[in-house]
């Protein structure tokens, strides 16, 4: 019998998702009154308006322990992360959904979560085998069910090839922002809401699309700020301990959320498929969440600068300047160590198996 042992970043990870998931049903109220791309644009402006403004204040009220700002070739993948799942795709996605029908849409959306894990696993070559294998597979069917809604119908190919093109796109910002995870979660999450937000709410603007009322726009921004920007700091400490391909699967419970808030509050009725999807997500977490990766593995030497406490991987000596309470962030080096113990692909486990 395998033990459960739960990771901080499994709890953020499915906590994404829940906020997420959450967001959707609330989003789709908000359609009948705010243009689809306009809607997309003030979410998130929600997002990133919502965390600068609780950056800001964190920084006047007191010092942050821990906050790293971003630097160096991390700035590189932040803005790679950026410009693919914040102007990139939400450019592609609209553009597809003007041409595509709309249970072949709702499908062809969970592209994002296979893209990011086969990009995590074999281009920047997270392990895994085969039971977390069977885990997104389980997991990813289960979404799958949740759109499957008359069967996959287009008029031609454009359409669908523009939303395969977007979910690639933020599969790529996934792992972009992998690379990332270690700064400062609330900056990058503020970034990416503020740049997507003015990307879209300009394009809007200049295909016509006039601004809701004001309580539209505190409405799209009060969803997005949950949904999109404190979900997506979530996100990025998840991938801190899980690396990619795990974070993406928890979160992938996002649509079963989204299909359950429709049911208990919006008069959504209970079907065989979301029935099926919720054993089939089940299974999937079940996998993941009984899994126990242990062996003997070495770490090479490695200097960075994050935040983190004094564990079995973070032994060194400090100065005076770099004394204090932890956690507490400052450039510090990884000596080399051989050891065995349970461990997922975060940023210090990144070994070949």
């Amino acid at each position: 019998m395998r033990s459960m042992r739960v990771s901080p970043g499994v709890i953020s990870a499915l906590s994404a998702g829940v906020l997420f998931g959450a967001s959707t049903p609330l989003a789709k109220q908000l359609t009948h009154g705010i243009d689809p791309w306009m809607l997309a644009g003030l979410l998130y402006l929600g997002s990133g308006i919502g965390l600068g403004t609780y950056k800001g204040l964190s920084s006047l009220l007191a010092r942050r322990a821990g906050a790293v700002s971003i630097r160096g070739a991390d700035r590189g993948w932040l803005s790679a992360a950026i410009l693919a799942g914040g102007v990139m795709a939400p450019v592609l996605m609209m553009y597809g959904l003007k041409r595509t029908a709309g249970s072949s849409a709702s499908l062809l959306l969970n592209l994002e979560g296979v893209f990011s894990v086969l990009i995590a696993w074999f281009v920047f070559h997270e392990n895994f085998d085969r039971r977390i294998a069977l885990g997104v597979l389980a997991i990813t069917a289960g979404a799958l069910l949740l759109s499957v809604n008359g069967g996959l119908m287009w008029s031609n190919a454009m359409g669908p090839a523009a939303i395969a093109c977007a979910c690639l796109a933020w599969a790529l910002d996934n792992n972009f922002t992998r690379k990332v995870a270690l700064n400062d979660v609330t900056q990058i999450a503020m970034l990416k809401g503020l740049v997507a937000g003015a990307v879209n709410v300009a394009i809007a603007i200049g295909l016509g699309r006039s601004l809701p009322s004001a309580e539209g726009i505190v409405a799209a921004g009060a969803v997005g700020l949950g949904g999109y920007g404190l979900s997506l700091v979530l996100f990025v400490i998840a991938l801190r301990y899980l690396g990619t391909a795990r974070t993406g699967a928890y979160f992938s419970i996002a649509p079963f959320i989204g299909a359950l808030i429709a049911v208990a509050f919006f008069g959504e009725p209970v079907t065989v498929p979301l029935i099926a999807a919720g054993i089939l997500m089940g299974v999937g977490l079940w996998l993941h969440l009984t899994e126990r990766h242990d062996h003997e593995h070495g770490h090479v030497p490695l200097t960075h600068n994050h935040t983190h406490v004094h564990d079995a991987h973070h032994q060194h000596e400090h100065d005076a300047a770099q004394a204090g309470p932890e956690p507490h962030a400052h450039t510090h080096t990884h000596g080399p160590l051989r050891h065995a113990h349970p461990h997922y692909p975060d940023e210090h486990h990144r070994h070949e198996h």
